[in-house]
């Protein structure tokens, strides 16, 4: 196996690894109690169904994008997936605690924050580490304020529009809106903050491998693949020590 191809294989820190797998499988818990037993995890007039459909979805999107294009090239975006899990996770364990309706700035806190973490998922999903700070904000707000909007109209349908909170959910809408956008915000200015800083070099291998390939071939002329390099020792092996 040639240098380049072992750099795509990153070493992953075990404590994000544990907690992302243990998100997901609290998740999953959480999801089968309140569907099973919505009154005891405060999901009733929740859209505890739609929760339940919808949160797996997302929490599997990262595996499952990593199974079909990026796991023959890259270790698996850990970090990514983390962030994305904990959005689920947050917003049902914050349902079965009662933090919406005990603690008055939970929901405006979970805006600003889920959003925020999406936002920087993609970031590290889609933007090499070397993107300038426009090009990571422009990335954060293109995907963060479509999601919000999106939340919003899927909140709205879900459980606002036939309830007595409908006639405050313009200014409450506008107010989430706007959390959320500051929570994108802040998460592309963390991210490019960290990557100017020489962290989260490994966050996003799968981009690490497209730019080695793109390397190696710029240096050789020709198309090959990283794996197909030529052994030490081998004609050519020069371009790829």
């Amino acid at each position: 196996m040639t240098d380049v191809a072992l750099a795509l294989r990153h070493p992953t820190p075990l404590l994000v690894r544990r907690l992302d797998v243990s998100a997901k499988a609290g998740l999953l818990a959480l999801l089968a109690a309140a569907l099973l037993y919505p009154e005891l995890g405060n999901m009733e007039g929740e859209a505890a169904g739609l929760r339940t459909v919808a949160y797996p979805v997302l929490a599997f999107t990262v595996p499952v994008i990593w199974w079909v294009a990026w796991r023959d090239r890259a270790s698996f975006p850990w970090l990514a997936d983390l962030l994305v899990t904990i959005t689920c996770f947050s917003d049902i364990l914050g349902n079965r605690m009662d933090l919406y309706d005990t603690i008055v700035w939970f929901d405006d806190w979970m805006h600003f924050m889920n959003t925020g973490l999406l936002a920087a998922a993609v970031i590290l999903l889609t933007l090499h580490r070397s993107s300038t700070l426009a090009a990571t904000l422009d990335r954060a707000l293109a995907f963060g304020v479509t999601s919000a909007v999106m939340w919003e109209i899927a909140e709205y349908f879900a459980f606002i529009g036939g309830s007595s909170e409908r006639q405050h959910a313009y200014a409450d809408t506008l107010g989430d809106l706007g959390l959320g956008t500051l929570g994108v915000i802040t998460a592309a200015m963390v991210i490019h903050i960290l990557w100017q800083n020489g962290s989260l070099s490994s966050a996003a291998p799968q981009l690490d491998s497209r730019g080695a390939h793109e390397c190696v071939r710029h240096r050789t002329g020709s198309d090959f693949a990283p794996d197909a390099s030529p052994s030490i020792g081998e004609p050519g092996s020069e371009h790829v020590r």
